[in-house]
């Protein structure tokens, strides 16, 4: 009813997906390039999460449109079935005929011999689930089974497992241990940040019809606090902005309308906050923090050690800000069996933001009330980065990272990843802060991992075969300062440089296309960054 008062030709808003509205941020663009690079590769799995309503939908409906013709795609967006009605569904996907009531056995044997026929005729063949993290363990497991067709080069199904968080904890259980050692790229969405926001807003105004902007920059900013930059909020705090304008008669949406579409769909009264928290508060934090366990990754449970008892000392990472008497009173209050004091420090770091505040701290930031975590380093300057990876992704980088981890009953814990000592690494969890060696990481790592860093002021938005001369020598003194060679004076973007990106982009997991695109811009100047704190003080190790 409010489409001709704002000139519209259609609503902009809804939460229908409509691929007229694709909007594709950097973190979708990322996504999608994880994803394909995986399907590029021989392994069978592919993962992407994320938080309900950040577009996991719009990447892989996206990732559809740009598989090659000569592809069979099976898509199944109700998994909570058993072994054999999901089989009996891929069967009706693909079109494979099969009697009534078959067996598991009947129903395996006509999708091998469909797979070998597509590979004999030079075809593949994709399977996508969404809403994975129902899927049973069982039901993931004849999955498996299924992708053990394979060449000599490559799996004959590859599957894309689409999910919230949770499916990143039910992929850590023991008995999916093989399945896990499949996925070959995997990529956990996050919101969009506020830039993206406007751009989202505007985007899909324009794909309607409206040209002028219709919502005011603080309108913006008060979309990004109430929806978190979650698309699927947003377009419902936009609808209710939209008709509340519309019963009002008044343009642009400001801040107070989008206030008031907040209380109708969050339900209660949102009240007007300072976002600073009181200093005094963290400082009572960080002098907390400095009171460390040490505590090695070997005092596990199965060890003959994990009943010793084990000595805690003060671990600042270089600060000494209490006394020693303090200290002495700590040492004595947790000098128990070294289990219980694990387990105390993970059941108090079940949630993340005590994470985020931990790293913010060391960036000699604070986190804002209302905001979060990544929203509020944005407005002291510093920007979120988000990573797929393992001990050495996260080692290579040597920043401080707040990393997700999982306990041995698959529940979800956070820590921040302070300093590192060879095969060690201080890990905070809430106020505690313990040794922890390497072992005991890879075990308890989910392998998604997020740090702070300053993003350089100005950067192309890639680099490639008709960049300047002045970025593509750019790209190969930084590539050279990475490889510890002396940079070339090039001349254009020649064969050698492709190949010393394309390399740099395979070990990093991005897609080796030997274009320089943001996410590998991104890549590159997080090691060559000079700011910030770093898990080894000396010089970097790339």
């Amino acid at each position: 009813m409010y489409k001709a008062f704002f000139g519209l030709s259609d609503n902009p808003f809804s939460i229908a997906p409509n691929p007229h509205y694709l909007f594709l941020s950097d973190r979708h663009r990322e996504a999608l390039a994880h994803l394909t690079y995986g399907l590029g590769e021989t392994g069978g799995f592919v993962l992407l999460t994320g938080e309900v309503g950040t577009g996991k939908t719009t990447v892989s409906r996206c990732l559809l449109k740009q598989l090659p013709e000569n592809t069979d795609t099976a898509f199944i967006l109700n998994p909570s079935l058993t072994e054999q009605e999901l089989l009996a569904t891929l069967c009706d996907e693909l079109s494979i005929v099969y009697d009534k009531d078959p067996s598991l056995k009947q129903l395996t044997d006509l999708l091998s011999q469909f797979l070998l026929s597509n590979h004999e005729k030079g075809r593949n063949t994709v399977l996508i689930i969404d809403e994975a993290q129902h899927l049973r363990a069982e039901v993931l497991e004849q999955l498996r089974l299924l992708t053990n067709l394979e060449t000599d080069t490559k799996k004959l199904l590859q599957v894309i497992l689409i999910g919230q968080p949770e499916l990143q904890q039910l992929l850590r259980r023991q008995e999916l241990r093989q399945l896990a050692q499949r996925i070959t790229a995997r990529y956990h969405l996050l919101p969009l940040t506020l830039e993206e926001v406007g751009l989202y807003v505007q985007h899909r105004l324009k794909v309607a019809g409206r040209h002028e902007p219709l919502f005011n920059p603080r309108s913006i900013k008060a979309l990004y606090k109430y929806s978190g930059g979650i698309p699927r909020l947003m377009n419902l705090l936009c609808e209710r902005a939209l008709m509340a304008s519309y019963a009002q008669s008044k343009v642009p949406i400001d801040q107070n309308m989008v206030s008031s579409a907040a209380i109708e769909v969050f339900g209660e009264e949102i009240k007007q906050r300072s976002y600073l928290l009181p200093i005094a508060a963290f400082s009572v934090l960080a002098l907390s923090c400095v009171v460390g366990v040490m505590l090695w990754g070997n005092l596990l449970p199965g060890n003959s050690a994990a009943s010793s008892a084990v000595n805690s000392v003060a671990t600042s990472a270089g600060s000494s800000l209490a006394s020693p008497s303090l200290l002495q009173e700590n040492k004595a209050r947790v000098s128990s069996p070294n289990q219980r004091v694990l387990n105390g420090a993970i059941a108090q770091s079940r949630d993340i933001d005590t994470a985020y505040a931990s790293i913010l701290g060391l960036w000699d930031r604070v986190p804002y009330i209302g905001l979060s975590a990544c929203q509020s380093a944005e407005q002291q300057g510093l920007s979120c980065f988000q990573q797929q990876g393992n001990w050495n992704s996260l080692t290579r980088l040597n920043f401080p990272a707040v990393v997700y981890l999982i306990d041995n009953q698959q529940q979800a814990f956070y820590g921040t990843v302070v300093s590192r000592h060879g095969e060690q690494l201080l890990l905070q969890l809430n106020e505690q802060q313990l040794w922890v060696d390497r072992d005991w990481f890879t075990r308890h790592f989910s392998g998604t991992f997020e740090i702070l860093w300053q993003a350089p002021i100005s950067q192309p938005r890639e680099i490639g075969q008709g960049s300047n001369s002045e970025q593509i020598q750019w790209l190969e003194n930084s590539l050279a300062q990475i490889d510890h060679r002396a940079p070339r004076l090039v001349d254009g973007f020649d064969a050698k440089l492709e190949d010393k990106l394309m390399r740099f982009q395979r070990e990093h997991g991005l897609r080796a296309d030997a274009i320089a695109g943001s996410q590998t811009l991104v890549q590159l100047n997080l090691y060559l960054s000079a700011e910030g704190p770093r898990l080894v003080e000396a010089r970097r190790s790339y």
